[in-house]
């Protein structure tokens, strides 16, 4: 079986929502059929792909890679972290409900994931509870920040307990809005802003102390974890030598880098092969980001081509570490 944790929908009832109120969600839909995209005041603009909303049309683009089950996340444009608890709470229903009928239409191939209001703390609890209740979610997605505030603060540390209490995974994915100075040009936002948003929070996580705190907390980390596993080196050695690293935590960060999970979704066969020496294959899982233009089209053959993959390592990465996440296998 082939495992994709990492595939995003916009599910039908908020892009209705947006379509019927886009002053209230502070987007629109533009264009007809197959040509729609989202606009949202803030400055995204992507298509809206059918494989987002109609669940035929992401298990035929599953076919195509080879992927037999997949968990859908909603698109990080659907955090709504500016928002009020009124209108984050709102979408945070809409969006899950629709990821619940999507699976719903296909129970044998896909898997939901939520999205919860992270910059209201105990909203987000209330509505990681509900999912749970009511449709048996077994993941959530959770920017690498929240309107610029890492997750290591104490104000989210609940939210994070409570997925942990409930067996929720924390699908931790690069969530900003615009550019930042410096990446302005050539896709820059996206090479490199993500990648280094996720590095950022692995880092904060691991020097604050958080996942000490947390052990059973378990974060599957998008784009094969940012920069942070190429950069263990420089983390290790400084947790040696700064006082600021060490202060409220005395494991070393190469300890804590297993406690994270990764997805595969580094490009590179090569890159898989280093992350694969450095963390286990027990603590990656497939991720393709589809239907995004950054999505990996061909996973099964990037995995065949990571160089000397045994027969053990290419079950884990294929389902092994994804069935371990949601429950469903040892």
């Amino acid at each position: 079986m082939r495992i994709d944790l990492h595939s995003h929908v916009i599910p039908p009832r908020i892009v209705e929502a947006i379509a019927g109120q886009p002053q209230t969600f502070a987007a629109r839909i533009e264009g007809e059929g197959n040509a729609r995209r989202v606009v949202h005041d803030q400055g995204y603009v992507y298509p809206l792909f059918p494989e987002f909303f109609d669940p035929a049309a992401k298990l035929e683009s599953m076919d195509r890679k080879g992927i037999d089950v997949s968990v859908i996340s909603p698109a990080p444009p659907m955090f709504y972290y500016w928002a009020d608890a009124d209108l984050a709470l709102t979408v945070a229903g809409l969006v899950n409900d629709g990821v619940a009928d999507m699976v719903a239409a296909r129970p044998d191939r896909l898997r939901g994931m939520a999205s919860i209001p992270m910059q209201h703390p105990d909203a987000a609890v209330a509505e990681l509870e509900r999912v749970v209740r009511e449709w048996g979610f077994k993941a959530v997605e959770i920017g690498t920040s929240v309107e610029g505030a890492q997750l290591a603060e104490e104000r989210f540390r609940p939210v994070l307990r409570r997925a942990a209490e409930l067996g929720v995974f924390v699908f931790a994915h690069p969530y900003y809005v615009g550019s930042k100075s410096g990446l302005e040009c050539h896709y820059l936002t996206n090479l490199i802003g993500n990648p280094l948003d996720t590095a950022i929070c692995v880092a904060n996580l691991m020097f604050s102390g958080a996942l000490d705190e947390l052990p059973d907390l378990k974060i599957l980390l998008a784009h094969g974890g940012g920069f942070a596993p190429y950069q263990i080196g420089r983390l290790v050695h400084g947790h040696k030598v700064r006082p600021e690293t060490h202060a409220h935590t005395k494991t070393n960060p190469k300890e804590l880098l297993r406690r994270f999970h990764f997805d595969s979704l580094v490009f590179d066969p090569q890159a898989l092969r280093y992350l694969i020496d450095l963390v286990g294959a027990d603590r990656i899982a497939i991720g393709t980001d589809s239907p995004f233009d950054m999505a990996d089209q061909t996973p099964l053959d990037t995995l065949a081509a990571v160089p000397g993959l045994t027969h053990t390592e290419n079950h884990e990465l294929c389902c092994g570490t994804a069935l371990r996440l949601l429950g469903e296998g040892r």
